[in-house]
């Protein structure tokens, strides 16, 4: 009997597509890598560069009050990396955070957690400010409970102010700032400039606004493929509103995960895309 011939493998839903990555080079890897598994050839474009910043005063003081607070609260993924870096510096066990409570924004501040083997307490499902100081008013009263907010140099007030309001005393520590890089030498630039790509993808606010604050750096040349752009949640979606950029999708969940979703929904043909 004759062997029928094998059916021919099933393109990647991303196959050929150049997606920009406007994340640091140290964090572009993990979304780079899921690009890649899924055909794109991803293309690193590092707008922002993150860089420990703490004030030892500052530190000094909150370490001084650290048993008192209710809360440790993480807006993201660098603010965990570098409060852990500071607090081995000064305390050789974990233990040593005692009976606080933990809350952060976003799956990569939770991942970043987790890793440590800390609970996670409070995650809101949307990542904003707002959701998360409502989250945590809803798992019991924060009336003149002590919350400290680990933060950058660019994080919004909103946090803060919407747990004041709900009777919290807040204090903020700033651990990192995040800058602007300059790519009017970089090669991945030179790249864009003269190719284009097919998307863009913001997975933070600082990203989207960088990446427009780049003018001339990475304008397009004549015959360049116009990108559409992604957005991570809504924090960066309003960024990118600000600034002209015009959103082609919003991840529906968060995470790079839900970002990768999104943009292999909007390149799907047509019969899948909802």
């Amino acid at each position: 009997m004759g062997t029928e011939p094998s059916a021919a493998p099933q393109p990647l839903p991303l196959s050929g597509r150049r997606v920009v990555v406007t994340r640091t080079h140290s964090q572009a890897s993990g979304l780079a890598r899921k690009l890649a598994s899924l055909g794109a050839q991803p293309i690193e474009l590092p707008v922002i560069k993150i860089s420990r910043e703490v004030s030892k005063e500052t530190l000094a003081d909150v370490m001084l009050e650290f048993g008192s607070y209710s809360w440790l609260v993480f807006t993201s993924a660098n603010g965990v990396r570098y409060f852990f870096e500071e607090f081995f510096k000064l305390f050789e066990d974990i233990r040593a955070l005692g009976a606080l409570k933990i809350a952060c924004i976003g799956e990569g501040s939770a991942r970043g957690l987790q890793d440590m083997h800390l609970k996670v307490d409070c995650l809101p499902k949307l990542a904003t400010g707002v959701e998360l100081a409502r989250a945590l008013a809803q798992s019991g009263s924060l009336e003149n409970e002590k919350v400290l907010v680990i933060t950058g140099n660019l994080n919004r007030d909103v946090l803060v102010k919407t747990l004041e309001g709900f009777g919290a005393i807040v204090d903020c520590l700033q651990v990192y700032k995040t800058q602007r890089t300059d790519l009017s030498a970089h090669p991945g630039a030179d790249a864009f400039r003269s190719r284009g790509a097919d998307a863009v993808l913001f997975a933070s606010s600082s990203a989207a606004q960088f990446f427009f604050d780049q003018g001339d750096g990475l304008r397009l040349g004549p015959g360049a493929t116009r990108p559409i752009f992604g957005s991570i949640g809504p924090q960066t979606s309003a960024t990118m509103k600000s600034c002209g950029i015009p959103i082609a999708f919003e991840a529906k969940k968060p995470g790079f995960d839900g970002l990768v979703e999104g943009l292999v929904c909007y390149f799907a043909p047509s019969p899948q895309k909802k």
